[in-house]
């Protein structure tokens, strides 16, 4: 069973997924139907930076698996036997 630190930290991570979320959905999808000068374009950043943010974060996340992926395939490797 999961004590209740792990419980807090579980619903945090929740919380924060929902919230970045919720911001990235109304950014990408909402945003284009406001108008540009309502005031709530100036709590987003810029379109660009829609496509170039999760484009990085996704490579991070593939260079970090493949990289834990590589440690773990390192040091459980078996020694080779030499034949004479």
């Amino acid at each position: 069973m999961a004590t209740g630190v792990d419980q807090l930290v579980g619903m945090g991570l929740v919380g924060f997924s929902l919230l970045l979320f919720t911001y990235y959905t109304i950014w990408v999808i909402v945003l284009p139907f406001v108008d540009s000068r309502h005031i709530l374009h100036s709590y987003f950043l810029s379109r660009e930076y829609a496509v170039i943010l999760p484009a990085v974060a996704g490579l991070l996340l593939v260079l970090l698996v493949g990289t834990f992926i590589a440690i773990v395939m390192w040091k459980n490797r078996k020694p080779t036997k030499k034949t004479d």
